[in-house]
C-alpha cells in the first residue's frame, strides 16, 4: 500500500501529569466517531502507561482515513498535544519516519521494534489496537 491509498494512524504523546486532560481527549475522539461528527474517525485506542512499541512514553492511537486529516491535525494542534502522525503503508520504518508528520517537539522511538519494509503488520491489524 503506498502512502497516497494507505488510512492513517496518529501517536498522542502526554506526560504522567497530563493523564486525566489525554482522557478527556480521548474521549472527545471516541463521541466524535460514535456521533460521527468525523465519520472517517475508525478507531480510538486506550491510554497506555508507558512504553508500547516504538513509543517509550504515554500515548493512545487513533486510525482513520486520509480524508479525515485535517480535521484530525486540527484537533491534535488545539489539544497542546505532542503527536505523530503517518500513514499505514507496507514500509512501518518509513511510516514512522519519512512518512511521519509531528505535531509539537518529537519522541525518540524504539525504531528496533518495527517491522521491516513489506511486513507492516500495522496494515493487517488496522481499525484495532496495535498494542
Amino acid at each position: 500500500m503506498s502512502a497516497d491509498n494507505a488510512p492513517y494512524h496518529a501517536h498522542l504523546y502526554f506526560e504522567s501529569s497530563q493523564r486525566a486532560l489525554a482522557d478527556t481527549a480521548r474521549a472527545l475522539l471516541r463521541d466524535f466517531m460514535q456521533s460521527r461528527k468525523i465519520p472517517q474517525l475508525l478507531f480510538v485506542g486506550q491510554l497506555t502507561n508507558g512504553k508500547a512499541g516504538p513509543h517509550p512514553i504515554p500515548q493512545f492511537e487513533i486510525h482513520f482515513t486520509k480524508e479525515a486529516l485535517p480535521a484530525i491535525l486540527d484537533f491534535i494542534k488545539a489539544s497542546g498535544f505532542r503527536a505523530l502522525v503517518h500513514p499505514l503503508t507496507d514500509d512501518d520504518l518509513a511510516d514512522h519516519t519519512t512518512l511521519a508528520h509531528w505535531i509539537g517537539t518529537p519522541v525518540e522511538l524504539d525504531l528496533t521494534t518495527l517491522d521491516p519494509p513489506g511486513k507492516n503488520q500495522g496494515v493487517a491489524r488496522f481499525g484495532k489496537s496495535d498494542f
